[in-house]
């Protein structure tokens, strides 16, 4: 039995760096609005779904049209990535926004308010992908130039798997160059120390947050376009447990932690795939495949009681 087991770890370490960096992905969005607000949005989650959405969308709509495939990838990303960066900016204008200028310092109600966001954004794209198709569990077309594959050193790799891995570098890439090399990253980083301050510089806090939004938001449509496509199957739900988990992931890393984002992601990834895979086997049966998404769970309470700062992560003293 162990020789069985090892000779499928490659393969399964692969998986799990697949599903790592679309966790990380979302991750990132999660990071960039915490490391300004010290805003937990879980309806983050929801933008994510919405990229998702718009990618599968493009792909039905378009491959009759454009018979590259990565043409009608690159198609998809952009139109996901700028429908869910504008559903964030109205996010943060009509739900977040208000209860900043009325200098609300409950934690508990920006929350909230994420939560019933979340809950709207689900039931509006129901409604309209029920309207529009009469379904809402839609499939991504499939397109012959993505589902091509290559065995190396034993692990078989899929065309759009190798895209996931190559897109979500690039956006770690280019997401810390922004923060770090750019006028924006440099008023990015002066809202997050002190907003009253910024202001006193010339430097708008609306538009930075609002900014901030529509990055993560881009981000996290982004990635939802690339779990679409090697997932397939989207439905105005599927961004929850996704979304659960890259925050767990953006907790591992160290929120607020751009590079711990993408390492609690791919941390995480390998934990869950190699649990999956394992704990039926290790169990006799016992616990199956599906207790895989416990694992997550028992991550963030075990993160919680033993590191809080994350793995990246630097413990911070409350602004006053």
């Amino acid at each position: 039995m162990l020789d069985s087991l090892l000779s499928l770890l490659p393969q399964i370490l692969f998986e799990g760096l697949l599903l790592g960096f679309v966790y990380a992905m979302i991750a990132l969005g999660y990071t960039m609005v915490y490391g300004v607000l010290e805003l937990i949005n879980f309806a983050h989650s929801e933008i994510f779904m919405i990229g998702a959405v718009a990618g599968v969308e493009i792909f039905r709509s378009l491959s009759n049209i454009i018979h590259n495939g990565y043409l009608l990838l690159l198609v998809a990303i952009v139109v996901g990535g700028l429908v869910s960066g504008l559903v964030a900016i109205a996010m943060e204008r009509f739900a977040y926004r208000p209860l900043r200028r009325r200098g609300t310092t409950n934690r508990l109600v920006p929350l909230i308010t994420a939560v019933g966001v979340s809950f709207v954004l689900q039931d509006l794209v129901r409604l309209i992908e029920a309207l529009w198709h009469n379904e809402f569990f839609l499939r991504m077309a499939s397109v012959s130039d993505l589902e091509g594959s290559v065995t190396v050193l034993g692990i078989f790799i899929q065309y759009k798997s190798i895209v996931v891995i190559v897109v979500s570098l690039a956006m770690l890439a280019g997401l810390n160059l922004l923060v770090n090399k750019t006028r924006l990253g440099t008023a990015i980083r002066t809202v997050a120390q002190d907003m009253d301050t910024a202001r006193l510089m010339g430097i708008n806090p609306d538009r930075v947050v609002s900014s901030t939004f529509f990055i993560g938001g881009s981000l996290g449509g982004v990635a939802g376009v690339l779990f679409a496509l090697q997932y397939t199957t989207i439905s105005p739900y599927s961004g929850f447990l996704p979304g659960i988990k890259a925050f767990t992931a953006a907790v591992l890393g160290g929120i607020g932690n751009i590079p711990g984002a993408m390492v609690g992601g791919l941390v995480l990834g390998e934990l869950e795939t190699l649990a999956g895979t394992y704990l039926p086997t290790l169990t006799n049966g016992t616990i199956g495949t599906e207790y895989k998404d416990i694992i997550a769970f028992l991550v963030l309470i075990l993160l919680l009681l033993f590191r809080p700062q994350g793995l990246l992560g630097q413990i911070v003293k409350e602004k006053v």
